[in-house]
């Protein structure tokens, strides 16, 4: 039998709106939402608790938040704020272990099994970290504890916020059974509903029924099942997470009304995606394009091909391809690439040559940062341009 591990998740509160109350002290008590403005098809980021107690939650449209809430504050993110704080959080996780697996910029797991801090307890490391976090960066996070990844993730959100939930070993098998099947890690909406007719609401209820009818009803997902409705989750904490795609998307204020001005938006999504995948040079290399197109009636799709590099050509004939499905006004524009794992040395040649495509293949002239800051920023100001993704509604000129 494995020992048992200690697997701490840590989960800032209201990551995004917390700093802005920290930076803005006149804030504090009041309703406000980071996100993108309601005047112009912007989404709610993150909120703090206030705004919750009006039913306004991340992804939810900022027209429709304000609505709810009049008093509501809205916030333009500051990303490369929120990304120091993350670091500052980071750095507190690695003076207790080495085993760090983030999850975003305000959550991770931690492994703490061979932590030597306070004797191994994972409790009062917790603790220590909590306690560190808010002297060091002034925001509160909720801290669960327990033998897995599965149960540590759900222990945080049981005593939110700035709390603490800790699920030892011997309480595993209790606390899994009363557990509601909709906490369950991959159960959305649509298992939920299947779940709810088939008389299962509990852990409990699963463990009534097999593998094989488990698969019956789920498919693979039943046997991932079986094991989480008691309680056993063997997924090791891991400190470098395979990435399979990099991409980025704007969502535009006022609709393009043609396949002409989409491309011309093209540039400008370039320069955003090279910067990320500067980020990844020496990990990965591209063996996909892809674009994703959402029209005005909020029909998407997507169209990819076979590639290794992230031509100009080739998305402009992926647009092209995308925008023949729908021929209407769009809203919202994506490009991306997905990648493979690949060799430090191998990567670095295509890294430079995907650097050196973008600024040749370009349908405008190869310009400095400098130039294309105080040449271009007016211009993306006007357009407004409101990401639909947290991490991306910063512009990319600002980060």
């Amino acid at each position: 039998m494995q020992p048992s591990r200690k697997i701490i998740h840590c989960d800032c509160d209201c990551f995004y709106a917390s700093i802005e109350v920290r930076d803005n002290p006149h804030l504090l008590g009041k309703p406000i939402a980071v996100g993108g403005s309601p005047n112009h098809r912007g989404v709610v980021a993150t909120c703090n608790y206030e705004a919750r107690e009006f039913g306004i939650h991340s992804a939810m449209a900022s027209a429709t938040a304000r609505k709810r809430c009049p008093d509501l504050i809205i916030i333009r993110p500051d990303m490369e704020k929120y990304r120091e704080a993350s670091a500052q959080i980071h750095e507190v996780f690695s003076r207790y272990t080495e085993l760090i697996e983030p999850l975003s910029l305000d959550e991770a797991y931690l492994d703490v099994s061979d932590s030597k801090h306070f004797e191994g307890s994972a409790t009062l490391i917790a603790e220590a970290i909590r306690a560190e976090v808010k002297e060091n960066v002034n925001i509160t996070i909720s801290v669960g504890i327990a033998p897995n990844k599965f149960l540590a993730k759900i222990a945080s959100d049981w005593n939110k916020p700035d709390g603490v939930f800790v699920v030892t070993p011997d309480q595993v098998d209790a606390f899994v059974t009363a557990l509601p099947v909709k906490k369950l890690h991959g159960v959305g909406k649509v298992t939920a509903s299947k779940m709810k007719r088939l008389g299962i609401n509990t852990c409990s209820d699963l463990r009534k029924l097999d593998k094989t009818q488990l698969t019956n009803y789920f498919g693979s997902f039943g046997e991932r099942l079986n094991n989480l409705s008691h309680g056993i989750d063997n997924r090791p904490v891991k400190t470098d997470r395979i990435r399979k795609s990099v991409s980025i998307e704007n969502t535009y204020s006022s609709d393009l009304p043609n396949l002409e001005r989409c491309l011309e938006e093209l540039p400008y999504l370039e320069i955003q995606l090279a910067k990320r995948l500067k980020k990844l040079k020496g990990k990965y290399e591209i063996r996909k394009q892809f674009i994703k197109i959402k029209f005005h009636d909020f029909v998407q799709t997507t169209v990819e091909m076979v590639s290794n590099q992230t031509g100009t050509d080739n998305y402009s004939k992926l647009f092209c391809q995308g925008f023949s499905r729908g021929n209407k006004p769009v809203r919202l524009l994506g490009l991306g690439v997905r990648l493979l794992p690949l060799n430090e040395e191998k990567f670095i040649g295509k890294t430079s040559a995907v650097s050196e495509k973008i600024s040749r293949s370009s349908a405008r002239p190869t310009i400095s940062r400098e130039e294309l800051t105080s040449q271009n920023k007016a211009a993306f100001s006007k357009k407004n341009i409101d990401n639909g993704k947290a991490d991306q509604l910063k512009l990319a000129l600002d980060s």
